[in-house]
């Protein structure tokens, strides 16, 4: 699978995250085939792109 291109998206903190930086927490942006994360205090270390599919199974597996 290809590597997706991420220039330029818009990427969201998680509602949860701590407001002072300090804590664990993430970042999202969607691209046109697939979601993107990433560690919002390491941005620049790299960024994870699951398949929808896999992407579809942890947001169910969080909902339980």
């Amino acid at each position: 699978m290809p590597t997706p291109d991420l220039t330029g998206l818009t990427w969201r903190k998680s509602s949860y995250s701590d407001t002072s930086g300090q804590a664990d927490c993430v970042e999202m942006a969607i691209c046109a085939t697939t979601p993107a994360v990433r560690d919002s205090k390491a941005p620049e270390a790299g960024h994870l792109t699951p398949t929808p599919a896999g992407w579809r199974a942890f947001l169910a597996d969080l909902r339980r």
